[in-house]
């Protein structure tokens, strides 16, 4: 009986960074996002100063690409980890496997 090969580990995934990307115009940004196709988080917005800005989600290798002249990168967090904090308050198991458990909450509960 021969092994079979093991697949080659795969990669470990780079984080995605939480950014605001403001820019001096409405032009200014719109080419920035039509040059890099970054993941967006909602609408364009316009800022009291006159510029406009939008948050974007991206790995820390794209950052480069939306720095530019009258583009403002900020970071504002890594989602990555904030999505990794939030699988850990998952809990494991049925919480429904203990004999009686019945569970409650505002959807139909068909008896049976």
């Amino acid at each position: 009986m021969s092994a079979l090969p093991s697949a080659p580990p795969t990669p470990p995934r780079p984080d995605i960074l939480r950014l605001r990307v403001t820019a001096k115009d409405a032009e200014t940004l719109r080419a920035l996002l039509r040059d890099t196709r970054p993941d967006t988080g909602g609408r364009p917005q316009a800022e009291p100063d006159g510029r406009v800005g939008i948050d974007v989600y991206a790995p820390e290798a794209q950052v480069a690409a939306l720095e530019r002249e009258g583009v403002t990168v900020t970071r504002l967090g890594n989602a990555s980890a904030a999505g990794r904090a939030a699988q850990a308050e998952v809990g494991t198991g049925d919480r429904f496997a203990a004999p009686g458990a019945v569970p409650h909450g505002l959807a139909a509960k068909p008896a049976g």
